[in-house]
């Protein structure tokens, strides 16, 4: 559905369901969920793409957006880090719930330009914090800027987990802030590894600033709501794609 209104900007439900083979009011139903989910936007007797958001919603406010898959997705993350490993976690509120679950693990370094994530693991990490220094993003609450660059470039680590604004097979891995953009660009260079955490909303989105092709991504982390053709596209870039169990979402309270 999503396809064939990216082609034709616009989707009518009567054509829908006759092409679907399905009622009418099936496929009004999709149509609601695809709207409360941002993917769309309902119009008379149809919908249109929804605008991709201009600017990033502030850090407190993003946190209210899909939060159980967030929650999900960041244990997921977090069991990809091994006793002993350094990692950089980017600022986001995915990468900050994968924080919550590295109190079991030994000797790993944990190195962040993010407040909340420094914040949460000082309560909840056993291993050394790095906490990057630079001009405060207050929207954001994170570091970025010349400081930061500049500590990030002297560190190394086995693997970095960012977020992300976007995540397209065309345009690669995207942020709404081109400092923002940076200090992930940087981590990435700097890790031997990049994990991607994005749950489905940001499949398929592009937003203002590049941080990387697709080619330079190890693993996507998302969520069961994942397109399903995403899964062999990836794959045949060689990339690895992660999907939780749902019954897992379902027990993440």
């Amino acid at each position: 559905m999503l396809k064939k209104l990216a082609d034709e900007e616009k989707l009518h439900v009567s054509e829908l369901a006759e092409t679907l083979n399905v009622s009418t009011e099936t496929i009004r139903r999709d149509l609601d969920r695809l709207e409360k989910e941002g993917r769309l936007k309902k119009v008379y007797g149809g919908a249109v793409l929804a605008a991709s958001f201009p600017w990033e919603p502030p850090f407190d406010e993003k946190s209210a957006i899909n939060s159980k898959q967030k929650r999900v997705i960041g244990k997921m993350a977090a069991s990809l880090v091994n006793d002993g490993d350094i990692i950089m976690v980017g600022n986001g509120t995915t990468p900050l719930e994968m924080i919550r679950y590295l109190g079991n693990k030994k000797n790993v370094t944990l190195i962040t330009h993010s407040g909340p994530a420094m914040l949460l693991a000082t309560e909840v990490f056993k291993g050394k914090i790095i906490f990057i220094g630079g001009e405060v993003d207050i929207n954001q609450k994170s570091t970025t800027g010349p400081l930061a660059e500049t500590a990030l470039y002297k560190l190394k680590a086995n693997k970095a987990f960012i977020s992300a604004g976007g995540v397209s097979l065309k345009e690669g891995i995207t942020d709404y802030d081109l400092n923002q953009a940076h200090i992930s660009n940087i981590m990435i260079e700097r890790s031997e590894e990049l994990i991607v955490l994005a749950d489905h909303t940001k499949l398929g989105e592009s937003t203002f600033a590049h941080i990387c092709p697709l080619d330079k991504v190890s693993i996507i982390i998302s969520d069961w709501d994942c397109p399903k053709n995403w899964k062999k596209q990836l794959e045949e870039k060689n990339i690895k794609l992660l999907l939780p169990d749902k019954e897992d979402f379902e027990n993440s309270f």
